[in-house]
Order: structure tokens, then sequence, then C-alpha cells
């Protein structure tokens, strides 16, 4: 019964507001589910509601998805109702990366009825260089609580948020989402602690919310219950989506797990087709009750399986007419479902009009599908999901005929089925399939894939350059406190066991990759800066050369020009080292005359490109030649961050009239330079 010492608590996970939000058919459903979720918490005069991560479904949401949360969120969290319930922890610990480190009901500004807590999940987790999310967006508008953000990735501390209503107390736990093998072995490594309150530790009813693969992907690639602690009284679940609401009893540690599941369907699997709920949960002392709420406003989706060899009177793979009759067949399947949802919508006029229909065929044994897309032209007025409403596919284990059903578990399905292909996986997996001659020798699988994964799904452009950097400069080190000799077969030798050790030194891999990838945040935001006053020079230099004094006649638009390729002045031989970085404007300055120019310039420190191991430890090695007869000029690749043009001219005095028409063109076209053009050619 609801009274003064019963907690009510709305909870719901996996909502990925802006979920397809450009197609015309499906774009508004997650908004419009999001909307019921917060109804119900307001007529349901919930004490909060608590949001299991992946609120969001783009790491970036778009105006629009922003726009329609902060709608919902303003529309049923703000109000005159008085919050029941205090916090007894230290709030500056629950929300200490927050510049606002308290609870938002307790703000003074803010008129707060319904307060909402919520941690990150894989879809909306923190990024760039400041690691902020979309949640936090909302948590400094103070329309949320977002906490259960690690510190550390080391280490985890889980400080709980200490809640008291009367005489019940709830210490919630949470732990946004991180990638499962990290946690995984941290839990093995005995790196993940849960604090407990000190008073009456056990009158305390202990909530942990986690948002991890619960079902088992991979060696490591899950959590395990067992890993969590047996104080805990019920844990709920994210990140899976099929709805499994009821708590169930972990037989071993003795606790609960109820997993709400997402509230629109993201894929077109079984787990996706079971009905959608949230859940309203009373807690009163040490005693809970988890009531469960069907959504209303989620798109209907009818999944049903057929296998063509179960009727053998029906489709004979040697009748040259089977095609049309297995392809009448699935219409009339497609028929049904859509029958069973019109008679569903009926009872519920909320519901979205087109329903999601998939119809899996299994054609094992000879058959030959028929034209997906043209059977799907038939549907595009009735049903959601037009082009993917049949799916066909094999199995290759032996079916079981013994049952008339369908065992899912002997099907072996297509990527597109649920099944997640990570990038990690992939880089993995092609460099174990390639040849030797493009394995990788400096840097290791893990580094690459994690590096590339930053890359594609954070759109951190630097990131795998910085990790060939950062593990580049590693290894040199490595090479000179061994003192290798220069000989290339030590140094390949001495180079694949410093690989080998750091492989099996994943903890160290890791921090590697962080601290690559903090690089590339930090040269992301050095970029901006620099394409600014990069900007204003050429703005500058514009004007000076305005006036142009090429004596030779050519345009004045060939005395300058700046390219924007990364990377520096390398493999001068028998240049005066002062004169490195320092440039004068005009026409055919020499060495000397650069060594003494006004302005000097500090060489830039970014990795020079396509060099070997072996080019990177000689060049360490080599002293500048100062007394050699011949100076060669550089192959320059200029860099935003120079603020001058670099002009190096060979000292050829015999024709000074080529010498003075190679450094025009040089300025003049980048590109060519970055194409290693030979300037000293009449062409």
């Amino acid at each position: 019964r609801d009274d003064d010492d019963t907690f009510k608590i709305l909870i719901a996970t996996d909502i990925h507001l802006g979920y397809l939000e450009k197609d015309p058919v499906r774009g508004n459903d997650t908004f419009v589910t999001f909307d019921e979720i917060l109804d119900h918490a307001q007529k349901n005069e919930v004490d909060f509601v608590l949001l299991g991560g992946d609120l969001f479904h783009e790491n970036k949401p778009s105006r629009k998805t922003v726009h329609s949360c902060l709608e919902s969120l303003r529309k049923y969290c703000m109000g005159d109702r008085p919050v029941q319930f205090e916090i007894l922890s230290d709030q500056a610990v629950n929300f200490h990366y927050s510049k606002f480190p308290w609870v938002n009901y307790q703000d003074r500004n803010l008129n707060i009825s319904i307060p909402i807590f919520s941690v990150h999940g894989n879809h909306d987790d923190p990024t760039g260089a400041d690691a902020l999310c979309a949640l936090d967006i909302l948590s400094c508008a103070g329309l949320l609580n977002h906490f259960g953000r690690s510190a550390s990735v080391e280490k985890i501390d889980i400080s709980p948020i200490l809640l008291r209503k009367g005489r019940t107390k709830i210490a919630l736990y949470g732990l946004g989402a991180i990638p499962d093998e990290r946690l995984y072995r941290m839990f093995v490594n005995k790196q993940v602690t849960m604090l407990r309150p000190k008073e009456d530790e056990d009158s305390w009813f202990n909530l942990f919310v986690i948002h991890q693969n619960r079902s088992k992907h991979g060696a490591t690639n899950y959590i395990p219950e067992q890993f969590l602690d047996d104080f805990i009284n019920l844990v709920v679940w994210g990140h899976e989506h099929e709805c499994k609401i009821a708590p169930s009893q972990n037989e071993q540690q003795r606790f609960y797990v109820s997993q709400p599941g997402s509230s629109v369907v993201t894929s077109l699997s079984p787990g996706e087709a079971v009905k959608k709920h949230i859940g309203l949960l009373h807690v009163k002392g040490k005693k809970m009750k988890m009531q469960k709420i069907a959504l209303e406003t989620v798109r209907p989706f009818h999944m049903e399986d057929i296998v063509l060899a179960d009727h053998p009177d029906l489709f004979n793979p040697d009748n040259p007419k089977v095609t049309q009759a297995i392809q009448a067949f699935c219409m009339e399947k497609v028929e049904l479902m859509l029958d069973n949802a019109e008679r569903e919508r009926l009872g519920n006029p909320r519901q979205p009009q087109k329903p999601l229909i998939r119809l899996r065929v299994d054609y094992t044994g000879g058959f030959e599908p028929f034209s997906v897309h043209r059977f799907s032209q038939k549907y595009v007025d009735r049903v959601a999901n037009p082009k993917d409403i049949i799916h066909f596919f094999r199995h290759r284990e032996q079916k079981e005929k013994n049952d008339s059903d369908l065992n899912f578990g002997k099907l072996v399905s297509r990527p597109s089925e649920g099944t997640t292909l990570r990038v990690e996986d992939l880089v993995k997996q092609y460099f174990q399939t390639a040849e030797k001659k493009v394995q990788l020798s400096l840097l290791t699988e893990r580094g690459m894939g994690e590096a590339v994964q930053e890359f594609v799904d954070k759109e951190e452009k630097d990131a795998i350059e910085e990790l060939l950097k950062f593990q580049l400069e590693k290894t040199q080190r490595f090479l000179k406190e061994r003192r290798t000799d220069a000989e290339e077969g030590k140094i390949d030798e001495e180079v694949r066991k410093f690989r080998e050790s750091r492989k099996k030194n994943t903890e160290e891999e890791d921090e590697e990759v962080r601290e690559a990838m903090t690089r590339a945040r930090a040269n992301r935001s050095e970029d901006a800066v620099l394409v600014a006053a990069s900007s204003d020079e050429e703005l500058m230099d514009t004007g000076m050369k305005g006036s142009g004094d090429s004596d030779d006649g050519l345009p004045a638009t060939l005395t300058r020009g700046r390219g924007r390729a990364r990377g520096r002045a390398r493999g001068a031989r028998g240049q005066n080292s002062t004169a490195r970085g320092s440039s004068r404007r005009g026409r055919g300055s020499t060495s000397q005359e650069s060594a003494t120019s006004s302005r000097t310039y500090k060489p830039v420190s970014a990795p020079a490109k396509n060099r070997s191991i072996m080019d990177v430890f000689r060049s360490s090695r080599r002293e500048p030649s100062l007394n050699s007869s011949k100076s060669y000029s550089e192959d320059i690749i200029d860099d935003d961050s120079d603020l001058e043009d670099i002009s190096i001219v060979p000292s050829y005095k015999a024709n000074q009239r080529m010498s003075t028409t190679s450094s025009l063109n040089k300025r003049g076209s980048q590109s060519q330079t970055s194409r290693g053009v030979d300037f000293e050619s009449d062409q």
C-alpha cells in the first residue's frame, strides 16, 4: 500500500530517442513513447524516474531530438508538487563531475516535481576532449540527474546515492556503460568496489543500475551476474532489449534482476517482438513489488518463421513453378500477420497504424529465393518496413524434425538479425587472416582496433595517427634504453620482443590507447586555433604579395600558396642546422640568408610519414654535416602550425634563373610539392 514510507519509482531503459528520426513513417516513434513514459510517471505520482541508459540513440543527437527531449522533460517534470524524499549522502561525491554537484530538485532556481536519475549507455556515453555526453546537457539544464559515471578506468569505486522516505532507506548504485572486456577484467582483478553506508548497513534497500551485456557474446564480452555483490537486493539491467521486467532471482547471489528492455524496436529480431513494458517499483523497508505497465504507443511488431523443408506436400524443389508457390505462401502469412496487427490496434487507438512485419524464410533444401524488392512493393502503404519484410536464410546444422516449431538455437542468423559486428573484432580478424607481408610489426591488433573504433564511432580523426605516433616514440625510447646496435636484424628482433611484451600487458596497452586518444582530442582543439591563425596569415600574405615583384612576368598568385597537408620538413642532408624552421619573404634566399633571418621558428614535431623503424633509428643517430660541398633541397610538407612559408633554394650558382623559377613554382603549387614533382626540371 502507498503510504509515507513507500517509494514509488518508475523504471525504464533504452529509450533510444532519435532512432530513425528521418524515416517518414517511424521518425516520431521514440518521441511519442518517451512522452507516454513520462505521462505514466506523472499520473502515478512517482517519487522519481530511474533510467538505465541509452536515452539517446546517437552519441551526438540532432537538434530535433534534443528539442523534443527537453520539451517532454519540461512538460512533465516541472511543477509545484513537492518531492517527498531526502538525500543523505554527500552529493559532491555523487555528482562530482558536474558544475552543479547537487540534485536538481534542491536547486533554488528550479521547480522540479519529478526528479529523473539516469546512467549513460553505450549509445550516449561521454566522448571528446571534455568527456561530455548528451546527458550532461540535460543535467546542466537542471532537467536530469546524471550519476554512475566513473572517474577512473583503472579502479572503480561506486558510491551510492542514499535516499530516505519516512522509515524506508534506499542505497542507489549506478554504473554507466564501460567496454565489456575492460569491465570484465576489472571485476576479475577485483578493481570494482561498491561502497556501503557505515550506519545500519543492513537496513538499506540496495538498488543497482547497470548498462552492460547480460547475455554471453564472447569469452569476456559480457558481465556475469555472479560478479555482482550479494548484498544487492535488486539489479535493473539496461542494454538488453528483450523485455524481462518481472524480477527473476539469481540462485547463487540471491538478488533479483529486472530487465525492462527497450521501449522502441531497433532491430527486427525475436527479442524485440516481445511486448514492451515499463515498471512501477514499490519499495517499503526491505520489501519490493514490481508492477508492469504496458506501453500503448509502441509500434506493433509481428514476426514469424517458415521452414520450406517442413512442407514437402506444398513445395517440391524440382517443380519449375515452386518459386511462385513459395511467394504465394509468404503472401498468405503476411496477410495473416497484418490481420492480427489490425485487431490489436482496434483495441488501442494510440498505437501507430502501420505495423512492423518480419517473415523469416529458411530455404534450405535446394529452394531458390524470389525477389524481395518486388514482393515488398505490394505492402508499401500497409507496412512500416516494406523493404525488410522478407528475410531469406539457410542454416548449416542438421535440423531436428522432432518438433514442429522452429528451433531458434539451430539457426545461423546474418548480422542484420541483431548480431553486432564490432570494429575491434573486424580489425583483429583482418590481421589474423592477412598475409605475412601486411602483418603489424610495431602496433598491436588490440591497440589498432581501439583506435579505429574511436575513429569510426566517436569521429576522432587523429586517433589512428596519434596512436601510431605514441607507440613509435615508445619503441624508440625502448631501443635507445637497450642501446641496440644499428643493425636491421637486431632492431627487428628487439621490436618484436617489445611488441609481444605489450600484447601480454593489456592494462598498459589500454593506457597507451587512452593517452593517444587524449592527444587526438587535444590536437583537434589546437587545429581549430591554428586554422584560424593560418587564415589570418593568408590574408596578410595576400596583401603583401598584391604589389607583385616577380621579374619573370609570372602572376602574383604564384608567389604564395599554402598547403593544408600535415607533417614536417625532413630528409635534409648537409644543411646548416640553424637554417631549419627559419624563413624569409622574397625570391631565392640562400641557406646563409635564411639562417640570419630575423624571424625564426621551432620545427614542427609531427610524425614523418612512410618511415620504417630502421629509418627512424638511423636518423636519430645521424649528425648534420656542416662541411659538405653540396647542399640538397628539403622535401617540404607544410604544416598548419607554421606561420611562415619555408623557402629552401638549392645552392647551384650556375643557373640562377632556374633556381628562382623553382622557388616560385614551389610556393605557388603546394599540391605539386606533396606529389614530389622535380622543380629543377624545365617542365
